[in-house]
């Protein structure tokens, strides 16, 4: 039954607060017509007790309770979840018993007979209409007979709405036969692509002929501290003359590296060997026997794991395992292309060594590249804080750091959460890298400080190579090698660990000489 909506509201409301959440408004509705019917009732009784015969209060007491009774019943039954002809029967029901009250009125008491008035009739009426919608009516019908008749009524609309679906029908009709008239457009553009495509994938061949003659070397470049301590290198060609030097010493040895990547401009694919001492390096007019033209003491097996993942394994023909792939690939053709990136990048890979800390410059998952300062223990001691759209752009920022660290100011502060922080400032104001983690107290951060001061001048970076061999101390302490490329996977692992750090780079050693020119077979 409808009622007026703020009204409503608020009888739901005080319902809902004192009695519970109801199942629909007609329930609320009902509860407080029935609270309403119980006290006009009680009034009636009050009211008739101490009134006169044929007096106007006992004449409004017959009303009050006349009147609670009609709403206690119809409110009972609104509060069923009945159907709509049931709250129709209590609504006329309602109506016939205040025609009856009014009647009453106008009537009681010089027109009032009790024994033989129609009054009473008429509101008896009303409270047998009420009592027939309330109980009776539900117990003559069912829902299935209800549910046949909605039925009848969708049968009828759909029946109705016959004429509109036969010309969508014919519209779609219509449309089907202008596309197969287009087919034969479009199997010829079809065919037109092919050919074009057939064309691009004899052009990719030819361009990757000429990628790997531009890739081919004939000389390396060798990295080394001088005498006197500063970092140099040379260029020097497979007999032995050397083709480039440095010409001067380096402070830093990731200037050194600058100058090497320079060079490598106008020496794409020249191999990069480490040689830690002076006294250590080759004499200059020895020759040496570039990676391509070696022949290679080592094969890739590939194979099958049980978990039905295809991997490789490169191994000497000694039997010692070099190097892994570190992972599995779901299909034969991305193994394959796992071992090219092999055979490809360990020639001309850089050295990136954890001498205790190197900075990574990676690609984070919205491809922004970034940088951070790890320590070989795999602790972050610093990061950029922000992305950068080129990996140049990342690498210069490494750069800015190295150079300029004694010009930055560092700033220990307390975050939000209590913990303590450092940032690193450039004379701007701007925020050039910070700590990425908190520490409990003010004086780890000081520490913290004191290790970026330490170990970022003279860290190794990945350089602009597509690659670099990492050499790190595991949990264990044990030294391994991977080659990382320069957006972040791991191409391939030592797969084992080495007693000294010296085991390591001539593991690293073996693989740029085997690799490049080993077969691959199935196992």
């Amino acid at each position: 039954m409808a009622t007026d909506s703020s009204a409503n509201d608020l009888l739901v409301t005080w319902y809902r607060e004192r009695i519970g959440d109801p199942s629909t408004e007609d329930e609320v509705m009902g509860y407080w017509i029935f609270v309403l019917g119980t006290l006009l009732g009680i009034l009636g009784i009050l009211l008739l007790i101490p009134s006169e015969p044929a007096s106007a209060i006992r004449g409004w007491a017959v009303v009050t309770a006349a009147l609670g009774l009609s709403l206690l019943l119809a409110g009972s039954i609104i509060r069923l979840p009945l159907r709509e002809y049931s709250s129709l029967l209590v609504f006329v029901g309602v109506l016939a018993t205040i025609a009856g009250i009014i009647w009453f009125l106008v009537a009681y008491p010089d027109n009032w007979r009790p024994q033989s008035s129609p009054i009473i009739v008429v509101y008896a009426l009303g409270l047998l209409l009420m009592t027939f919608g309330g109980v009776f009516a539900p117990l003559l019908t069912t829902r299935a007979e209800e549910e046949v008749s909605k039925l009848q009524d969708q049968l009828a609309d759909t029946i109705a709405d016959e004429t509109d679906l036969a010309s969508v029908i014919g519209d779609l009709r219509a449309a089907i036969a202008d596309a197969k008239a287009d087919e034969a457009d479009l199997a010829r553009e079809l065919d037109t692509l092919r050919a074009e495509l057939s064309d691009t994938t004899a052009d990719e061949a030819d361009l990757a002929g000429q990628l790997r003659t531009l890739r081919e070397s004939q000389a390396r470049f060798e990295l080394y501290a001088d005498a006197g301590g500063e970092w140099r290198w040379r260029l020097r060609h497979r007999n032995g003359n050397i083709t480039a030097t440095s010409g001067e010493g380096y402070t830093q040895k990731h200037n050194a590296q600058n100058g090497i990547a320079s060079i490598r401009r106008d020496a794409h694919g020249a191999a990069v060997t480490l040689i830690a001492e002076e006294a250590e390096l080759p004499p200059e007019d020895e020759p040496f026997e570039p990676v391509e033209d070696r022949e290679s003491q080592a094969t890739f097996e590939a194979y099958e794991d049980n978990a039905g993942e295809y991997r490789w394994r490169l191994r000497h023909d000694n039997g010692h395992i070099l190097a892994d792939g570190g992972e599995g690939y779901d299909s034969r053709s991305n193994l394959t292309r796992a071992i090219d990136s092999v055979t490809e990048y360990v020639g001309p890979a850089q050295y990136l060594r954890f001498d205790p800390t190197a900075f990574e410059i990676y690609q984070d998952a919205a491809s922004e590249w970034r940088w951070r300062l790890v320590h070989r223990n795999g602790n972050i001691l610093a990061d950029g804080g922000e992305g950068y759209s080129r990996y140049h752009d990342a690498r210069r920022a490494v750069d800015r750091i190295q150079d300029d660290l004694d010009t930055l100011a560092f700033e220990v502060f307390e975050d939000n959460a209590g913990e303590y922080r450092w940032r690193l400032q450039s004379t701007n104001d701007r925020i050039v890298a910070d700590s990425g983690e908190g520490y409990t107290d003010r004086g780890e951060a000081k520490n913290a400080v004191e290790r970026v001061e330490n170990y970022a001048p003279d860290a190794d970076v990945l350089d602009v190579t597509p690659a670099a061999f990492e050499v790190y101390e595991d949990a264990g302490g044990e030294w391994r090698w991977r080659l990382r490329h320069r957006n972040g996977n791991i191409i391939a692992d030592s797969g084992e660990g080495y007693a000294d750090r010296s085991g390591t780079w001539d593991a690293i050693e073996s693989v740029k000489t085997n690799a490049p020119g080993a077969p691959t077979e199935d196992i």
